[in-house]
């Protein structure tokens, strides 16, 4: 009988023990899931004139890469065409306002701050936040955000002109200041952004056996003023082949408004202070920017070679996105500061690995949707300041219900409404005082200002009241 118990109760043993042992063994093995980590990269200036958008002269082949591989968004604007105003509304994910996010100089620590940004919300969530490079407008802004902040030494403007200036056969002479574009035979680290793409790619290294997942931030300052670009990237283009914009006039129907003497270029000293540019130089210009862009991409395609190389890609979203649009002779206009489509779309592309696959989407999205998107995408949730709607539903599949966004500068705002773009100027009490009404459908090229025409004026004044539905509740605040 004690032989018996002695037995059961052995068994009783063994079969706790190998249980615990088994229990033990799931334990040990089940391996807690790291957090996707973010790339991000801000191009300072880039216009959707890119092969992906359907320009064909452009080379930009690692871009082109990279949106096989993304979701790229079509219909994407900007909130803001300016970059202190923008970069602060876009990593805040706050709408502009009519005294908020205002200009160049804007701090969103300033403007905001009590806002919890999005690199300082994943730094509360265990992420190594690191900012290369141009993020924000001002390298200290939200500094608390970020474990590291890293700009290159330097001049931002043209540093290698003088040294060139002989070798480029005084083309580019700055007769009262720095010139607006530079062609020299010195490598991809003589300008700023081959410095930010080596320094990207140390970080990766860094990285790349953290126990924390991250968050790094680059932001490359081409296509910006001046245009400077080694001579290698301007070669890639013929000058005799550019051609000035179809949209080369200022129709009499645009209020005056619309239009501005853009200060930016000609504080260059090679541009005229006042009246026309010349169309030799028009195309010298355009063949400046398609350098730097060309250059640029090239930088990003060295970061997203080592991102593959240390085989972080799987484990990595890559969003590449521009602060706003650019006028490259629209409306014989140069640089941002309005509300044309030129100045308000944007290129918008996202990676997710195992969720895109180069696919397009013509839903319209805004730049302040992009924080609660990355937020979704990485399993947080967002602070309630938080304006933007997360467009994750697209990348899984679904139809997006949103067929408009806002978008100001100063006094002009904004309502795209599917293929409208309707612009009331207005004063503090939020009365307006000019109007501007495109149908893309009909005028792609925005000019024929359709408000003040009488077969529209129902339209107007439905577009009116929904813009003031849209812009937030705070806007004239």
């Amino acid at each position: 009988m004690m032989l018996k118990k002695l037995s059961i109760y052995t068994f009783i043993l063994f079969i706790v023990f190998f249980s615990c042992k088994t229990v033990h063994k799931k334990v040990t093995e089940t391996k807690v899931e790291k957090p996707m980590n973010v790339l991000f990269i801000a191009i300072d200036d880039l216009r959707p004139e890119l092969n992906i958008y359907g320009a064909k002269h452009i080379k930009s082949p690692n871009l082109d890469k990279l949106a096989s591989e993304s979701l790229v968004f079509n219909k994407a604007y900007c909130n803001v065409p300016v970059c202190g105003a923008s970069r602060a509304s876009v990593l805040t994910g706050m709408r502009p306002t009519r005294n908020r996010f205002i200009n160049y100089s804007t701090r969103a620590d300033v403007d905001v701050p009590n806002a919890t940004s999005l690199p300082k919300l994943l730094k509360q969530n265990g992420y190594t936040t690191i900012s290369n490079g141009k993020i924000y407008h001002n390298q200290k802004d939200d500094s608390d955000a970020w474990n590291a902040i890293w700009f290159p030494k330097g001049n931002i403007r043209n540093y290698y002109l003088e040294k060139n200036l002989k070798k480029n056969g005084n083309a580019n002479l700055a007769m009262g200041g720095a010139s607006a574009f530079e062609s020299a035979p010195v490598d991809d680290t003589a300008y700023f952004d081959g410095k930010i793409a080596q320094k990207g790619i140390a970080d990766l290294k860094k990285l790349k056996n953290s126990k924390q997942p991250f968050f790094l931030a680059l932001g490359f300052m081409k296509p910006h003023l001046p245009f400077n670009a080694p001579k290698k990237y301007w070669d890639l283009y013929d000058r005799n082949q550019i051609e000035l914009p179809e949209s080369y006039v200022q129709p009499k129907s645009t209020p005056k408004k619309a239009f501005h003497n853009f200060g930016e270029l000609r504080n260059y000293g090679n541009i005229p202070r006042r009246g026309k540019i010349s169309n030799a130089l028009a195309k010298e210009l355009i063949h400046g920017y398609y350098a730097c862009v060309s250059y640029v991409d090239a930088q990003i395609g060295l970061v997203l070679d080592e991102l593959k190389r240390l085989e972080l890609e799987e484990d990595t979203i890559v969003i590449l996105w521009g602060d706003h649009g650019w006028n490259l002779g629209d409306h014989k206009l140069w640089c941002k500061h309005v509300t044309f489509e030129t100045a308000l779309r944007t290129p918008l592309i996202i990676k997710v690995p195992g969720k895109t696959k180069g696919t397009k989407t013509d839903a319209i999205t805004e730049y302040i949707d992009i924080y609660p998107s990355l937020v979704d995408l990485v399993g947080l949730k967002g602070p309630k300041t938080v304006d933007g709607k997360s467009f994750v539903p697209i990348l899984n599949g679904q139809k997006s219900k949103k067929d408009w966004a806002v978008s100001k500068f100063k006094d002009a705002v904004t309502l795209i409404k599917g293929d409208l773009f309707y612009t009331e100027w207005i004063k503090d009490d939020g009365i307006a005082y000019e109007r501007m009404l495109f149908d893309h459908k009909t005028d792609p090229l925005e000019l024929d200002n359709l408000a003040e025409k009488p077969a529209y004026q129902e339209k107007v004044r439905e577009l009116a009241l929904e813009l003031r539905e849209r812009w937030g509740k705070d806007f004239l605040k």
